[in-house]
């Protein structure tokens, strides 16, 4: 059962890396464009600028938990690699319970009402002819802790599930 969680949240931070990976592509078509739009034609527009930078939040804020699910986060390799699959989950239950659970519960609970103030207003961009939904943009620093957080989870799952099918040859 817990094996189906795991793998349901995998599978959620899955599609929405792979969705959002396609931001790179379009923030690179965009960024081009504008360059283009500005020197060669000498024109621009604040919202296609700021497009960029919402995409580029949204893809890095968005692709947290995808990133951890493939090992793809800072990690001091160094000392992580040549341990033993047993220790590496000592390591990594360690790391999720007392590092990464507290870190994303700090960002939730000092976003929300951070979050919330832009949604009671709607709030939108300070710049005239910007783009409008600045408040959507800063809902993605909720969505973040959440998806790591499950990612957190599943990674716990699959480490008691590591630990229970290993046995510690000292105890054997």
């Amino acid at each position: 059962m817990f094996r189906k969680i795991a793998d349901g949240i995998d599978a959620l931070n899955n599609a929405v890396g792979s969705m959002v990976i396609w931001l790179t592509l379009i923030m690179g078509i965009v960024m081009f464009g504008t360059v283009v739009l500005r020197y060669v034609f000498n024109m621009g527009w604040i919202w296609v600028q700021e497009s960029v930078t919402y995409m580029h939040g949204i893809l890095f804020m968005m692709a947290g938990g995808y990133a951890l699910l493939h090992e793809q986060h800072v990690r001091i390799d160094i000392f992580y690699r040549p341990l033993s699959e047993r220790k590496k989950a000592f390591v990594n239950v360690f790391g999720v319970l007392f590092l990464l659970f507290p870190t994303c519960f700090v960002i939730f609970y000092y976003s929300f009402p951070y979050v919330m103030d832009a949604w009671s207003v709607l709030e939108g961009s300070r710049e005239a002819g910007g783009v409008p939904g600045v408040f959507l943009l800063k809902t993605v620093i909720l969505i973040f802790p959440v998806l790591v957080g499950l990612q957190g989870v599943s990674m716990l799952i699959r480490c008691f599930y590591t630990l229970k099918e290993t046995q510690d040859p000292a105890t054997s």
